[in-house]
């Protein structure tokens, strides 16, 4: 409802009339300078540039409606900031007769050319109407005659039914923003729980009451609670590597209704507590039910299972048998088609519906279990202030075993026992404990995942180095190892071989057997001719990449670097050669360390005889960094990737 916020009404005509004035407040009326500047100095990549916005948002004291009034005023820099001139408005409608509904649509484009400013006004037959679903009608318009250097300026007013939905207000876009203004008027009717997001710090936060601004009956009246908030000079949101959803980020202000109280005295909660929640989850019809039924475990698991006397033994041949028999739809329903008989029956659910049944099997065979809630990486972050149970998306186990717990998720047939997949690695879940309460819990792996790449080489007399390389991946960089092995082994070899086309690879051999196992190891045989200038013969002894290159190309990042896990790479490389061969130049050892020690890359040779010895060590001791670690995490990953590249060898070909 109302995703997209691009929402503004022009307060009077006068405010769109073309200004020479300069002014280092922003404001909407359309400058000189304005038009003239021809790029952003705090950010040179920008597109389009946000110069100014302004939202307010009140409740009529004639219909108790919510009305919120918007304007934009937006600089177009190059043809792909263009996008910016296109607007959608997203307006709802319940399958009763409320709706919302948007009026007084404006809009202006501003050129100067050949020194002469041409104004170009929004025409409304250019302004339509599309059914988007049953309950999403979208109002489209594009600003007319947008072009390089053009300021465009729009807005509208919006009505809206829902008090319950009061409209938040998003300070962070993709583009940068010079100036962003919200003002609100909650009357004492409605009480909300206002938050902030982002971690970004208003420029301007002021409150004030005005008293008797909505009257009721019998003479009755309300005060209301206006507030003012602004932010100046935001930066672009841009998405990269190793984040989680940009909602978790965004600047902005979202509302949540706790309260409201009418004028005849009655109140209703919108808020609950965790009790309630917990009350409501047990007699849901769709988990609580689920959650209550008892599965016959003496039917369907094998006479072995239910002998087995070690409970974590036990629990282990439990989880294989739901990971093993039954298959994940790939639904992500939690609250709705949830049926163990169904799965039972069709050897196919959601994950709801598999961890269910994982959880009751568990506790039909003694084994203390309970489900957890959460929200997946690209979902977002829960609420954690209050009960918000849509934030959820997703259902594992923990199971406890000798008082020591494990998260568990039957959806992924690579999965060992204890592991969880990546889509679940967002920070914490609930807990359901309906005899003691729910509670938080941390989802973050205890171990790091580790790669470690092993390279015994030999050089003959006619340059031909060839050997052997072992390689053993521990953790998730196991699980997405064994799923490319396991599901093509043809295409996973071919892989290595376009990884690095200098080599040729033969006799692969996978040394672990099975999918589920926490480790994944190979070996294969590789063998190369070496290039040659004169006597001298360059070898860059780094076979593999770990990165191809630097995830890290922005110039500042305002959001976490979430890996999802702690992780460790180490590389390994020795060279046996003859007394035809003499070293000439090897790389120099050397340490670079991330600040805090939360992170170290080693490099060293060494000569021992006839032969080189070569390792190079990194790890990244965190699963999570703050924004304040970006720019050294990226000079510590380019630093990776020239060692990688350039770490070079000189052997001189005696004669």
């Amino acid at each position: 409802m109302n995703k997209t916020t691009f929402t503004f009404l022009f307060l009077a005509f006068s405010l769109l009339a073309f200004s020479q004035d300069t002014d280092d407040t922003p404001v909407f009326r359309v400058s000189l300078s304005d038009l003239r500047m021809n790029a952003y100095p705090k950010d040179s990549t920008a597109n389009a540039l946000v110069l100014y916005e302004f939202g307010n948002s009140h409740v009529d004291p004639r219909d108790y409606d919510l009305r919120t009034e918007k304007k934009h005023k937006i600089k177009i820099f190059n043809k792909e900031g263009f996008d910016n001139a296109n607007v959608t408005l997203y307006l709802y409608q319940s399958n009763g007769n409320a709706y919302e509904s948007v009026k007084d649509i404006v809009g202006t484009t501003y050129n100067l050319e050949n020194g002469k400013v041409t104004i170009t006004k929004l025409d409304k037959k250019n302004i339509y109407r599309e059914e988007y679903n049953e309950n999403i009608t979208m109002v489209k318009f594009t600003l007319p005659n947008v072009k390089e250097g053009s300021v465009i300026t729009y807005g509208y007013s919006l009505r809206s039914p829902y008090m319950r939905k009061y409209h938040g207000w998003e300070f962070q876009d993709e583009i940068p923003k010079v100036y962003s203004e919200y003002n609100t008027s909650i009357p004492a009717n409605w009480e909300y729980s206002i938050k902030l997001i982002g971690g970004k710090k208003l420029s301007i936060n002021e409150t004030k009451t005005k008293e008797a601004c909505l009257t009721g009956g019998n003479g009755l009246s309300a005060n209301c609670f206006e507030a003012r908030y602004a932010m100046r000079d935001i930066p672009a949101f841009i998405d990269e590597d190793f984040m989680t959803s940009r909602l978790n980020y965004l600047a902005r202000i979202e509302y949540e209704l706790k309260t409201f109280n009418s004028f005849n005295g009655t109140k209703q909660d919108y808020t609950r507590t965790w009790e309630d929640v917990d009350k409501e989850i047990r007699t849901e019809k769709d988990i609580g039910k689920q959650l209550k039924k008892s599965v016959d475990a003496d039917e369907l698991l094998s006479q072995d299972i239910i002998n087995e006397s070690d409970p974590l033994k036990k629990a282990k041949a439990i989880y294989k048998y739901v990971q093993n028999d039954y298959t994940w739809n790939g639904d992500y329903k939690i609250f709705s088609d949830v049926s163990v008989k169904d799965l039972i029956k069709n050897k196919s659910g959601n994950v709801s519906s598999m961890n269910i049944l994982l959880n009751s099997l568990l506790n039909e065979s003694g084994i203390d279990a309970k489900p957890v809630l959460l929200s997946t990486r690209e979902n977002g972050f829960a609420t954690k202030i209050y009960p918000v149970i849509t934030d959820f998306n997703y259902l594992i186990v923990q199971a406890t075993i000798n008082n020591k717990s494990y998260l568990l998720d039957a959806t992924d047939p690579y999965l060992n026992f204890g592991g969880l997949p990546f889509r679940c690695l967002n920070m914490y879940g609930r807990l359901l404990d309906f005899e003691n309460g729910s509670q938080w819990i941390d989802i973050t792996p205890e171990k790091p995942s580790n790669v470690f790449y092993k390279a015994d080489l030999s050089i003959d007399a006619e340059q031909n180095v060839s050997g052997y390389i072992n390689a053993k991946y521990s953790g998730y960089h196991a699980l997405s190892t064994k799923k490319r092995y396991f599901s093509n082994k043809e295409s996973y070899i071919e892989k290595l071989e376009n990884n690095a086309p200098f080599l040729e690879i033969s006799n692969h051999e996978a040394l672990s057997k099975e999918k589920d196992s926490p480790t994944f190891s190979e070996k294969y045989q590789v063998k190369y001719n070496l290039d040659t200038t004169g006597e001298n013969i360059y070898l860059n002894p780094i076979l593999t990449k770990f990165f191809s290159s630097n995830p890290f190309k922005l110039q500042e990042r305002t959001y976490p670097i979430d890996f999802g896990y702690k992780d460790t790479f180490i590389y390994m490389f020795s060279l046996k050669f003859n007394d035809d061969y003499s070293i000439v130049e090897m790389p120099k050892d050397f340490i670079s360390v991330l600040p805090n020690s939360t992170g170290t890359l080693r490099f060293s040779t060494k000569q021992v005889g006839n032969s080189i010895h070569l390792m190079m060590k990194f790890n990244f001791k965190e699963a999570v960094y703050a924004p304040e670690y970006y720019p050294y995490l990226k000079k510590f990953m380019a630093k990776i990737i020239d060692t990688q590249n350039n770490s070079l060898i000189l052997l001189k070909l005696n004669t």
